[in-house]
């Protein structure tokens, strides 16, 4: 078995691409596989250093002349929640999330696909074919769960499915991989609810940090991360280090 290991990972540059986030911009991402029994480790070491995992792989922006995209994470601990989000917690009491294993189904491949085409209708993720949800979620060499979320009935049951997150299990909290939700429940603001739940978890286990991925100063989709202070923000030899964001509340 070979040693898996960040000096011994071999690493691969992707073809340019369209920019998600910025118009007029090309995006490249540096990325290496995780396989074999070092996998978890290999991905708590480059995840403190601002890669993300998708499926079996983890990578990070690698583009020329732009370094706009920066990994972030909340210091779970250090959160406190400002009017806005109280007010989507208390829209949301009758929601309730259960940690489940990274297994699929028909009803949260409905709610996925309903998302993209309401959400980002021309995505490139809209044409993700049942098998191709299936790869995303339990395509894992580490340590992933799946969070579902659904309404509490009158009776103390659960009903309908609202929301879905996939989430990896870190050394010193959660990194939210993917999370998508009912578009119908938009007034819910189940996107920033899920963060918030996130949130609860890790402060309820002991540990640290939920990990957001990348946001983009500028770019109106990453907006919502930057309403999460304090906020902090991977800075390469740095270290993660605090960001100072004035937010409307």
């Amino acid at each position: 078995m070979t040693d898996q290991s960040p000096e011994n990972s071999q690493f691969f540059l992707t073809a340019a691409m369209p920019c998600p986030y910025l118009e007029g911009r090309e995006e490249r991402k540096l990325f290496t596989h995780l396989s074999g029994r070092r996998a978890s480790m290999l991905h708590h070491v480059l995840n403190e250093h601002g890669f993300r995992r998708s499926q079996n792989l983890i990578y990070r922006p690698a583009c020329d002349g732009c370094s706009a995209c920066r990994s972030v994470r909340i210091p779970a601990h250090d959160f406190t929640a400002g009017g806005r989000h109280r007010r989507i917690l208390r829209r949301n009491q009758d929601i309730i999330g259960t940690q489940l294993s990274p297994r699929v189904s028909a009803e949260q491949y409905d709610l996925f696909k309903l998302y993209l085409e309401t959400r980002h209708e021309g995505g490139g993720m809209t044409q993700m074919s049942y098998m191709d949800y299936e790869y995303m979620v339990e395509d894992t060499p580490v340590n992933s769960v799946l969070i579902e979320y659904r309404l509490a009935q009158s009776d103390g049951t659960t009903g309908p499915l609202v929301a879905v997150a996939l989430s990896d299990l870190m050394d010193e909290g959660l990194s939210m991989v993917y999370s998508f939700f009912d578009p119908s429940h938009a007034a819910r603001g189940l996107g920033n609810f899920m963060i918030l739940d996130h949130i609860r978890r890790v402060i309820d286990s002991g540990l640290k940090y939920v990990y957001l991925g990348y946001w983009v100063p500028n770019s109106p989709k990453m907006a919502y991360k930057a309403s999460f202070q304090p906020l902090e923000v991977q800075s390469g030899t740095a270290g993660w280090q605090r960001l100072d964001i004035v937010q409307a509340d």
